[in-house]
């Protein structure tokens, strides 16, 4: 059921998703240059790794050491409405579509998180990883890590369709009023690096 909602959603929702991503993907080009997608492998269902897609929002900026220079420096004006809007997820869609992802469930992290993860943490990888989640709409950036990962197991533990229905709902209220997007102090999120188990 929930992969029928996820598909049903997304082709309902084509003829007015196409325009938006044709529209970003040029102002992405204009304004940040090629390529315009980054791709990052992420840990998907079972940890499976998978390859995830999502519009650039930062410069390749790098110091004299060739290294990329923070996160804070590289996000540029139009990156951050990007990522307030969320329209730089847009491309994540097509990992719905493959089956790697879901509209709804735990967001995937980075592969180095993996090991850091307790018992109970590693749990939110019994479902697909989500575009949005019930962390999202719960405080996304602006709540800390060991909270995040209590609301994605309980997501895990409660799921259900009217649950993901009241999740998007959510999201999309998020969305409108760009709230949580980053830690604070932080221009997205500050780094995991584990929990003490």
């Amino acid at each position: 059921m929930k992969r029928l909602f996820d598909l049903t959603l997304i082709f309902l929702s084509l003829p007015l998703l196409l325009p938006v991503f044709v529209v970003v993907a040029i102002l992405v080009r204009q304004k940040l240059g090629s390529p315009i997608f980054f791709t990052q492998v992420r840990p998907g269902k079972d940890a499976k790794p998978f390859k995830m897609m999502k519009f650039r929002s930062m410069t390749d900026e790098r110091d004299d050491q060739g290294d990329l220079l923070p996160d804070a420096v590289r996000l540029t004006k139009f990156g951050r409405f990007l990522r307030s809007t969320s329209l730089d997820e847009l491309p994540g869609l097509w990992s719905v579509l493959k089956g790697d992802m879901s509209l709804v469930g735990p967001r995937p992290l980075l592969m180095e998180y993996l090991p850091l993860y307790s018992a109970q943490q590693a749990r939110r990888h019994e479902t697909r990883p989500g575009i949005t989640g019930w962390a999202q709409v719960n405080g996304r950036n602006a709540i800390g890590w060991e909270e995040k990962f209590k609301l994605d197991v309980w997501y895990v533990d409660n799921r259900s369709l009217w649950l993901d229905i009241k999740i998007i709902y959510l999201t999309l209220k998020k969305v409108i009023v760009r709230d949580g997007i980053s830690a604070e102090g932080e221009a997205t999120m500050t780094k995991f690096t584990g929990s003490g188990k």
